[in-house]
């Protein structure tokens, strides 16, 4: 009788037990709002009307996308491998190697070379193209050395019937000539700033952000025309400041220095005074900006200031262009921008 009511005890137990709720991964947002048709990459006409005819017919040349950062070019080819291979297919066709990636000449030769011999599998599922060959994507290939590219051209000859090659760079000309006429080339253009912005309020919309027009015309400048990047920034500022951002935040959150703060350099710089330079260098170095970052703000800044002749231009982003040199080679970043500043002022004031 006790054993018998000590199973009714666990029955209704366990029935009382409430199932957890699964939790979704959640995704960054440069991969939820990633393409996933080639139709939907932003001001890139031509390429995807090239592209398109690759669908009908599943001939696809080997490919060589070149251009700036955060333009699509990997969202393209992976975009095109989802349609020809199906959503669910297509990772056991592709093979990616990207910076993360050692892809010196053992790598071409071991990795990428074992990949190519693999024998063709069949598509499971009879609603996609899926044409006998596999793909090999090399992302960011102006990085490999020309003795690992110079071994890639004999693979891409050996095994052009059973795989095709994506080589994906941001300098063309970083990549050995052979291998160059074997692709068939394809320039991805800079997303102009509307193009961005309208994909930003998508992305923003979805994600129930509260913006105004200035925070994602700001995106825009800070992140210099790389969609990719300007996608993360909106992620962590509206991670940051619950889900409502402004200029402010992003300014914030990008390390991006105030105009006010230029503003004042460019003043004081026109002056005679080089205790006011070295106090306003002083007082911008205390708030911790990248002095790379501020450079870059600053001579942009100069360049349309109608105030400083031409010729004093010129000269002022030579020095600039020296000073860029002597941080990189780990000079110290106080000095260093002193000295610009001075040598800025020098420049001004001389007869």
């Amino acid at each position: 009788m006790q054993n018998r009511t000590l199973n009714q005890f666990n029955k209704n137990t366990s029935a009382m037990q409430v199932e957890e709720p699964i939790v979704k991964p959640m995704l960054p947002w440069v991969e939820k709002y990633r393409p996933n048709k080639i139709e939907d990459l932003a001001y890139q006409e031509e390429v995807v009307q090239s592209l398109q005819g690759v669908l009908k017919t599943g001939n696809l040349p080997h490919l060589l996308l070149h251009g700036p950062p955060g333009t699509g070019k990997t969202s393209t080819i992976i975009a095109l491998a989802k349609q020809l291979f199906g959503p669910d297919f297509w990772r056991q066709r592709v093979l990616e190697l990207n910076a993360s990636d050692d892809r010196g000449i053992n790598v071409v030769r071991n990795k990428v070379k074992k990949f190519a011999e693999q024998i063709v599998a069949k598509n499971p599922n009879p609603g996609f193209l899926c044409p006998s060959y596999k793909i090999i994507i090399l992302d960011e290939a102006d990085s490999m050395t020309n003795d690992a590219q110079s071994a890639l051209r004999r693979i891409i000859e050996d095994y052009a019937t059973t795989t095709r090659f994506c080589i994906i760079c941001n300098y063309i000309t970083k990549i050995i000539e052979p291998l160059v006429s074997r692709c068939v080339k394809y320039r991805f253009k800079s997303i102009p700033e509307n193009e961005q912005i309208e994909r930003l309020k998508y992305v923003a919309d979805c994600e129930s952000v509260t913006y105004n027009l200035d925070a994602l015309k700001q995106l825009v400048i800070v992140s210099g025309g790389d969609l990719r990047k300007s996608v993360n920034m909106l992620q962590s500022s509206s991670t940051l400041y619950e889900k409502s951002i402004n200029k402010k935040a992003i300014n914030e959150i990008s390390g991006f220095i105030p105009d006010e703060q230029i503003e004042d350099l460019v003043s004081v710089i026109q002056t005679k005074s080089i205790r006011s330079v070295q106090e306003e260098c002083n007082r911008v170095i205390q708030q911790g900006y990248n002095i790379e970052q501020l450079i870059l703000q600053f001579l942009d800044l100069v360049l349309i200031t109608n105030t400083i002749k031409e010729k004093q231009k010129a000269k002022m982003m030579e020095i600039a262009a020296y000073t860029e040199k002597c941080l990189i080679e780990g000079s110290a970043e106080d000095l260093q921008i002193f000295n610009l500043m001075a040598q800025c002022q020098r420049i001004i004031n001389e007869n």
